[in-house]
């Protein structure tokens, strides 16, 4: 019998808004705790999923799948999981390979001669390992005017391909994220098995899996029984985020959290596929100067607190996915979000330290806002010292522009499309990114930033001042530049706000002169413009950048 103090306590504490769940105890309850916030029916929430030894040995849904109906999430929610998609894409590939009908280093033309030959040979490894070269889908569809909600298949796709005229860089000489490669790989399945890729997959790997809720959606129009919808709130305000997509390969799987534990279970007991196959998937792919980067085939190898983390994450519309594996402790964890804001890489590490904290080195948490960052004393700067870092800096080297300004006694690292982070003082130069699932260091000097990413090597940005130019002078840069590759045309007016991009699709945006013909934007498909000048002076085209794509040229007409 609990005692008349320890009721007292307790009912003084429930009712000054205290929670109960701080005194879980268990695994299952310490997860409830975790995903307390979106447990509510007028909230999209999650689904979790957890295996260990084979067996699945947690699963629940939280919040709604579907607001307008109050439907729950539950376990078996079918959930678009955007890019944990790519692992099946490679699985794929490596059972024709197993079969005899293709081989990893085989040149992707190949199969799809669409694509163009751009005097170097690109490999279905180049493809599925992110170092092809090769410009991404949805950024290229996007600086053509495509919406993300526009219905997008994958024939609008390959048609952009073959336009193409250059590559990044060199196959196999660096690591950029590329969706466009495993849309061809899809493809490639498709056309040497016969059926389409969402076939192929259902035969060989969802059905002996015993994956029942789980397909590749590659028909917009399909139905799909229990599935969630996904949802928004970056504006203040819930609202529906709309995904049409209709194409399969880097994206598009559905499945649900206990369907993806059994797949994760084939990594350790077979049931589809070789040991070959699985260790060729997680074996981390070497650039050519013999270099790594922590990527292996559809997945990355990325060590968690001592422990051989595989993982993968996904991002589309208002769904979020996060996929990590323990194979050393035969541990999974699959947790899926309805919700644009949500962080389920962080929750799903979060999932795993409650099971695996025994096998852990000591951790590395400071603060509840920066999960994997090394615990650090954050100082006291005075406004006046902080001042002192505002600024531009120029990356030359990725061709991106940051700006650090002042924001409420906080130092704010601000990228394009206004995605922002703040910075924490750990001495009078050097700062600690907060809110981020990286361990980032932001180092200040008189004309340079330098940025160190889990200790990493270093990411200079030269410091420099927006060159101040008038109207009169912008003239110099308007009038219309057409993209054969993209076949669309942008045109660039100028007003008493400064330069002005337009596009018959696009909300317009402003350029910000950097340097000498050099523009930056906040448009996350259009970053940086690089205005050309012919032999006689006068500009004949613009270079444009924006991460994923690199130098794409508009002619000036």
């Amino acid at each position: 019998m609990k005692s008349p103090t320890f009721k007292i306590i307790l009912f003084c504490l429930l009712f000054s808004g205290f929670s109960p769940s701080v005194f879980a105890q268990t695994p299952e309850e310490k997860i409830d705790q975790l995903f307390a916030q979106w447990d509510k029916p007028d909230s999209p929430g999650a689904t979790v999923a957890v295996a260990q030894n084979g067996k699945i040995i947690f699963s629940k849904g939280y919040g709604s799948a579907n607001l307008e109906y109050g439907i729950p999430n539950t376990p078996t929610t079918v959930f678009h999981v955007a890019s944990v998609s790519k692992q099946f894409t490679v699985f794929s590939i490596l059972l024709l390979q197993k079969d005899g009908k293709l081989s990893l280093e085989d040149d992707i033309r190949k199969y799809i001669p669409e694509v163009p030959d751009f005097g170097k040979t690109i490999t279905l490894r180049h493809l599925a390992s992110h170092t092809s070269g090769m410009r991404d889908q949805w950024n290229l569809l996007a600086m053509a005017g495509w919406r993300m909600d526009d219905v997008i298949t994958k024939s609008h796709i390959l048609k952009l391909v073959e336009r193409q005229k250059e590559l990044n860089f060199e196959p196999g000489e660096q690591y950029n994220y590329c969706n466009t490669g495993f849309t061809l790989l899809a493809e490639v399945v498709a056309r040497i098995s016969g059926k389409s890729f969402a076939e192929f997959t259902a035969e060989r790997i969802f059905q002996p899996l015993e994956m029942t809720n789980t397909l590749f959606y590659d028909d917009h129009e399909k139905i799909v029984k229990n599935r969630a919808y996904s949802y928004s709130s970056n504006t203040g305000e819930l609202k529906k985020s709309v995904l049409n997509f209709a194409n399969a390969g880097a994206t598009s799987l559905f499945t649900t959290a206990e369907d993806l534990m059994r797949w994760t279970m084939n990594f350790k007991e077979l049931k589809v596929g070789t040991k070959a196959i699985i260790n060729e998937m997680n074996t981390p792919h070497v650039l050519n100067n013999g270099d790594t980067f922590g990527g292996a085939l559809g997945q990355f190898v990325t060590p968690y607190k001592g422990l051989n983390q595989i993982q993968h994450g996904g991002s589309d519309a208002g769904y979020r996915s996060y996929l990590t594996r323990f194979p050393d402790q035969d541990f999974a964890v699959a947790v899926f979000s309805n919700l644009g804001e949500f962080n389920p890489n962080r929750l799903a590490l979060q999932v795993a330290d409650i099971y695996l904290e025994k096998y852990m080195e000591a951790p590395m948490v400071s603060t509840p806002n920066n999960p994997k960052s090394k615990e650090r004393k954050q100082l006291k700067l005075s406004q006046k010292q902080l001042k002192n870092f505002e600024g531009n800096y120029w990356n030359e080297a990725g061709s991106y522009s940051r700006k650090i300004y002042l924001k409420n006694d906080t130092l704010m690292y601000h990228r394009s499309g206004g995605n922002e982070s703040p910075l924490a003082p750990i001495s009078k130069n050097k700062f600690q990114m907060l809110n981020v699932e990286v361990d980032l260091i932001v180092k200040f000097e008189p004309t340079q930033m330098i940025v160190t990413i889990n200790g990493e090597e270093p990411i200079y940005s030269e410091k420099y001042v927006p060159l101040a130019i008038t109207k009169e002078m912008l003239k110099e840069y308007t009038g219309t530049f057409y993209s054969e590759e993209l076949g669309t045309s942008y045109t660039f007016d100028a007003n008493n706000e400064g330069l002005i991009a337009k596009h018959l699709r696009a909300v317009d945006f402003n350029l910000m002169s950097v340097h000498n013909d050099l523009f930056s934007t906040n448009s996350w498909y259009f970053q940086n413009v690089k205005f050309v000048r012919g032999e006689d002076g006068k500009i004949t085209g613009i270079l444009v950048s924006s991460g994923r794509v690199q130098n794409l040229w508009f002619e000036k007409l």
